[in-house]
């Protein structure tokens, strides 16, 4: 299954200051470092010059891909008429069949991080959650079988934030 393309402002934040880092910052500190190793005469058993051209690659490497990715990325601002369902960008606080409480933000693919509750656009609780609203119940697939859910709350701002 292929990537979404969405974004919200901070993931495409993230990822812009990344590259910037990487292209301004980064890669220059390592050139020199290489440089400086290189004009130390014998290559082959030069430790610093060998760490340092395998970083360049690393580097080079995640500059493109940050490029391309960058460019196909659409950031996805919440609007209005979202208000009292979920889609992209929302905080959804939900109840399990345990009575725990749960609390996720539907994000693009490029900035998930379950620690914080950021999940995946793509993900199948994300994709069980989209266009519900409160009081709906959701039925999620996982590999330990299906759970159930009550969505208790949903939100564009963040709730820790109000």
């Amino acid at each position: 299954m292929a990537k979404s393309n969405y974004i919200t402002r901070e993931g495409w934040q993230v990822l812009d200051d990344e590259l910037k880092f990487l292209w301004k910052d980064e890669r220059p500190k390592i050139t020199r470092s290489v440089s400086e190793a290189a004009a130390q005469g014998d290559r082959s058993e030069n430790a610093e010059y060998i760490y340092g051209k395998k970083r360049l690659r690393e580097i080079d490497r995640r500059v493109r891909f940050l490029m391309k990715r960058l460019e196909d990325l659409q950031i996805v601002y919440p609007e209005k008429q979202q208000e009292g369902k979920v889609f992209f960008g929302a905080w959804v606080t939900l109840i399990n069949e345990d009575d725990e409480t749960v609390r996720y933000r539907i994000v693009g693919p490029d900035e998930w991080n379950v620690k914080i509750g950021d999940i995946s656009i793509d993900s199948p609780m994300a994709r069980a959650l989209i266009g519900k609203q409160v009081d709906d119940e959701v039925v999620v697939k996982t590999p330990e079988g299906e759970r159930v859910y009550d969505v208790v709350a949903i939100d564009y701002k963040n709730p820790g934030q109000l």
